[in-house]
């Protein structure tokens, strides 16, 4: 530097601090107990349950009360004895067993099986695929 003229000090002051404690060093026996002393307010709250072994889900909860007192029967609509007796029998008019039915739609036979023994929740894009492999009309009016 030089060549700029006169060398001068910076007498400005610089305030070096350590960062701020966070949430848990806050919550730290040590930091409790030094705020004790300093005279420093400090609030105490226990929380519920806190030191139980009780789950959360062991205690009614709003959702869990609401459906308690729901009286609707909320369970998902199943394959009709309808449908599941007309799939079977196209597909043994076509003469094909459950997993050849079901390599000709791309689905599993566990497909299949579950729409031709009632336990399917019924899916329109299947029933549709049936209805063009099979050749019949699943829904409706035949």
């Amino acid at each position: 530097m030089a060549g700029n003229g006169p060398i001068s000090q910076d007498w400005e002051l610089v305030v070096l601090r350590k960062k701020a404690p966070t949430a848990a060093a806050k919550k730290d026996e040590k930091a409790v107990n030094a705020a004790r002393r300093s005279g420093a307010d400090i609030e105490t709250t226990r929380k519920s349950n806190a030191g139980t072994n009780k789950a959360a889900s062991s205690s009614t909860s709003l959702n869990t009360r609401k459906l308690d007192e729901e009286t609707e029967n909320l369970s998902h609509e199943r394959v009709s004895t309808e449908l599941k007796k007309n799939i079977m029998q196209a597909r043994l008019d076509k003469k094909l067993t459950q997993a050849q039915l079901a390599q000709l739609i791309n689905e599993k036979p566990q497909v299949i099986q579950e729409y031709e023994s009632g336990k399917a929740i019924p899916n329109q894009q299947i029933v549709t695929k049936l209805e063009r492999v099979l050749g019949v009309k699943l829904r409706g009016k035949k």
